[in-house]
């Protein structure tokens, strides 16, 4: 009786032991993706153009790296706080901790690499080696050229030096090792194309539309439901909004759509056009950042669209909104 004692008390310190071995090892260790020092971003005039244009438009940069405000249908960026940071996900946005995004001007980045900001936006590792949580769509960012990050970094460096300062991030266990787990080197197999629908491949995963519009399970997008709705938005003013089914389903997604509507959907939410109204408590509003989305060229969301006719219905009915 004792010797089995004995066999299961050292199966027991075995297995303590890997266990802590592989906590260390993600804790310490992970993410371990290298930096290219060697990288050298010239910021030319043709560079800052582009970069301004994607960082303001497709890929949401100066939309999510600001505060918003969520007192205005479609929560307009308050231009003040353009690069400065400040948007909040926690407990009322539904996250499992408190996270706000960080300043992105040279006031934080001066000390930054190019190569130390290539790694961040691609791949999702901060300066300090810190695993950045993928809010930040640097999975989708990872898959774009090369050269389109180098154009957003060309366009950072442009921007006035300007002061914020926002808490730490607070994450609980095990999310806080799960997070370390997330980050990956970038393939950058994607390219502007002539074909209609690869570069529409190509410009929806620069808006990184994909992570809104496909529904989670356990904190995993669930397979065979690509773009087809569903994710929650829980409103700080009151309800919960959900990212509708872009899926060419004809019943429960865009499949009656023309790509004229589509296009003029955009449109509608340029300046000279729309006009946010004041969201009073329980009313709808939307997590979509129309306003940024609505600068693309006219021929970039169509392209979109040609990318989204060309891919696989999915049947699914989504509850725009439940008030509260």
């Amino acid at each position: 009786m004792k010797k089995v004692f004995k066999i299961i008390l050292y199966l027991l310190i075995v297995i303590v032991l890997i266990i802590g071995a592989v906590l260390g090892y993600v804790s310490m260790v992970l993410p371990n993706i290298p930096v290219d020092e060697s990288l050298k971003v010239e910021v030319t005039p043709e560079r800052v153009e582009r970069g301004k244009y994607l960082a303001n438009s497709v890929m949401g940069c100066m939309d999510c790296h600001a505060e918003r405000n969520k007192s205005l249908y479609t929560m307009p960026v308050l231009e003040e706080t353009r690069g400065l940071g400040g948007t909040l996900w926690g407990d009322a946005q539904g996250f499992p901790g408190e996270m706000y995004s960080v300043n992105i001007t040279p006031y934080r980045l001066q000390e930054w690499s190019d190569g130390e900001l290539f790694r961040a936006i691609s791949a999702g590792v901060s300066r300090d080696g810190t695993a950045l949580f993928p809010i930040m769509p640097y999975l989708m960012y990872g898959k774009l050229p090369k050269e389109d990050i180098y154009d957003v970094i060309a366009y950072l460096r442009t921007l006035e030096p300007e002061r914020s300062e926002y808490p730490p991030r607070k994450m609980g266990f095990p999310l806080s090792m799960i997070v370390n787990l997330m980050p990956k080197e970038g393939t950058h197999h994607l390219t502007s194309s002539s074909d209609l629908v690869k570069h529409g491949e190509y410009i929806i995963t620069q808006a990184a539309c994909f992570d809104c519009h496909t529904p989670m399970e356990g904190g995993r997008f669930i397979e065979g439901m690509d773009y087809a709705g569903g994710l929650e938005f829980p409103l700080e003013t009151g309800g919960v909004v959900r990212a509708s089914n872009i899926t060419p389903d004809k019943e429960t997604g865009i499949g009656n759509w023309t790509k004229e509507a589509f296009v003029a959907k955009f449109i509608s939410y340029r300046d000279e056009y729309f006009n946010p109204h004041e969201i009073k408590p329980g009313q709808l509003n939307t997590e979509m950042p129309w306003t940024y989305y609505a600068n693309m060229k006219d021929e970039e969301i169509g392209a979109i669209y040609d990318y989204l006719m060309s891919i696989e219905p999915v049947s699914n009915k989504v509850e725009k909104f439940t008030a509260p």
